[in-house]
């Protein structure tokens, strides 16, 4: 039966149907925006002493004259993450206190 002949003869449950899709999704959303945000920090953090695409690549040449330096500059900011921060409920939007639904927005991203 289809979507469109269910909400003919029961409208409860083509809603109860609807309303598991929609959770269903929304776990799936939350896993890809969790793989998304664990594959970003990787890539941060791998490649931080040498440059990255977001940083440019500076320190590609000169990355075996000092590793002091190069300790120093893994540290990256919750702004780098460029792709997690394109959607309002991924971990870094949460990370940074931008909006989700129901939360106030603390924090605007430039």
């Amino acid at each position: 039966m289809s979507l469109g002949q269910k909400s003919s003869t029961d409208p409860g449950a083509m809603l109860t149907s609807l309303l598991n899709k929609r959770e269903k999704l929304r776990q799936e959303l939350r896993s890809i925006e969790k793989q998304v945000y664990e594959l970003e920090t990787s890539y941060l953090q791998e490649s931080s002493h040498i440059g990255n695409a977001l940083k440019g690549f500076e320190g590609f040449l000169s990355s075996s004259k000092s590793t002091a330096s190069a300790k120093r500059s893994r540290k990256f900011q919750p702004e780098d993450r460029v792709f997690s921060l394109s959607s309002v409920t991924s971990p870094a939007a949460e990370e940074l206190g931008v909006g989700r639904e129901g939360k106030p927005c603390s924090k605007q991203l430039h």
